[in-house]
């Protein structure tokens, strides 16, 4: 028994476009544009699975922060679950997220594989969209984040959360807002990101 996740996916953070942190023209990221980062990334599941439960059509999505100059640079993260699913879906979902099933989320997500504090996990209604070059979202009253659209430039940028072996775009955001405790913050025309996702465990 396994698990399996595909669908769209897309973030936001502080840091100028193109993000520092992206792998860009194939050369490895640095450090974040302030020395910081705060955002928010989120998933549409289109088609996935755990152990035969179906996790299609539910959403999912991670606010955080870390410093590049702490060791390790550690995340604090708040996870976010769809309120449309089972009790047993969303189980499994925070089991996936949180790296704690292994497979790609244990080396692809920075928060399983680096020391990091997890904040809380709430089951919410999420507005969203993960419409090409327009996406947005919304979490309750905590989470807001809308992509004003593309990054003009011609660099081929991968990001290691989706995936290096997935095709993806840098995004203009134009707003990002995150009002829950101890993560409260809000920026405008940071960098965004879009990709498709398949990860397997």
């Amino acid at each position: 028994m396994g698990w399996r996740l595909r669908g769209s996916y897309f973030e936001a953070c502080n840091c100028d476009p193109i993000c520092p942190c992206r792998r860009i023209d194939e050369v490895p990221g640095g450090r974040s544009t302030h020395g910081y980062c705060e955002g928010v990334l989120s998933w549409l599941i289109e088609q996935g699975d755990a152990d035969r439960l179906d996790l299609s059509g539910l959403a999912v999505a991670l606010a955080f922060r870390y410093d590049d100059d702490e060791p390790r640079s550690p995340w604090t993260w708040l996870l976010y679950l769809d309120d449309q699913a089972a009790p047993e879906q969303q189980s499994a979902l925070r089991e996936i997220f949180s790296g704690r099933r292994g497979g790609d989320a244990a080396t692809q997500f920075p928060w399983a594989r680096k020391p990091s504090t997890l904040i809380g996990v709430r089951a919410a209604g999420f507005d969203v969209s993960h419409r090409h070059r327009r996406q947005w979202l919304r979490v309750r009253e905590e989470v807001s984040v809308s992509i004003r659209d593309r990054y003009a430039a011609e660099q081929a940028v991968a990001c290691v959360i989706p995936g290096y072996d997935q095709p993806g775009e840098e995004l203009v955001a134009d707003s990002i807002v995150v009002d829950r405790e101890p993560l409260e913050f809000s920026h405008t025309g940071t960098c965004g990101y879009a990709a498709r996702f398949d990860y397997v465990g």
